[in-house]
């Protein structure tokens, strides 16, 4: 008897990437739609499950699969995993500053 699947709605994401230059505005720009920056090419924050689908269609649009890579992690919320951030932070993105 074969397991049903459940479908698992996330809303929170982390997407990190690496691009071809030629494409690292766009895939910024699309990103820059759903999440937050946090560094470089590392984009985070709640997003709704519609708003991820919308996400992953829109960056797979902009990419080539042959050169580029595009990694997202979906969580369920923001509360189940931890972070260390070691070492400076070049610049601010904002969230730092919202209480």
């Amino acid at each position: 008897m074969e397991k049903s699947k459940k479908k698992m709605n996330y809303n929170y994401a982390f997407v990190f990437y690496d691009v071809n230059e030629k494409r690292v505005q766009k895939v910024f720009k699309v990103c820059k739609k759903y999440l937050s920056h946090f560094q470089f090419s590392v984009f985070r924050g709640d997003i709704t499950p519609s708003k991820l689908i919308e996400l992953e269609h829109e960056l797979k649009m902009v990419i080539d699969d042959e050169e580029d890579f595009v990694c997202i992690i979906k969580l369920i919320n923001d509360n189940v995993f931890g972070e260390d951030i070691l070492g400076k932070r070049d610049k601010s993105t904002g969230e730092d500053l919202i209480i």
